[in-house]
């Protein structure tokens, strides 16, 4: 699978970004793990200070897809550490982009994953369960739906109604 970058994306389809059909996040995330370059259809989740259903849903085969998780854009305790982060790269995930903290960076580092998220904490969250699946979140002042279409490099993240050619 050839790599497409953000730029290209754009570059291609600028009658997908005055329709709304193709949407910039907000340029708020550091990148993480070691694939720069990722996309993939994407999973939604809302899960604020907890990190039950991201452990869960990243115990799942991954299929090439990316877990977004609206975490509320909290700064008070990391949402995604390490070891989620390991199993989801050896699950097949193409990436990971946490509205809200991650820790064990070094670890996280080391995956052969892309992983976005606002910031570090050493911090972890509750493990209560409680947060919704596949529903519509807002991150980076986007609106995103299950099943829309994820690219992110290091110029920044885009979300895509469907596949997006280049």
């Amino acid at each position: 699978m050839a790599l497409v970058t953000t730029a290209e994306v754009c570059d291609t389809n600028p009658q997908l970004i005055v329709s709304g059909e193709l949407r910039a996040l907000q340029p708020i995330f550091q990148v993480y793990g070691r694939r720069q370059i990722f996309s993939g259809p994407v999973v939604t989740l809302k899960a604020y200070e907890d990190n039950v259903l991201i452990r869960e849903f990243l115990e799942e085969k991954g299929d090439g897809r990316v877990l977004v998780v609206d975490g509320g854009g909290s700064l008070r305790c990391a949402i995604l550490g390490g070891n989620p982060v390991v199993r989801a790269q050896n699950n097949g995930w193409a990436g990971i982009v946490v509205n809200g903290c991650i820790r064990d960076v070094d670890e996280i580092n080391g995956c052969d994953i892309g992983v976005r998220a606002l910031a570090s904490h050493p911090m972890k969250a509750n493990r209560k369960g409680v947060g919704e699946k596949h529903v519509p979140i807002t991150v980076g002042g986007t609106r995103i739906s299950d099943g829309e279409w994820l690219y992110a490099d290091t110029d920044g993240i885009l979300i895509s109604r469907t596949e997006a050619s280049v």
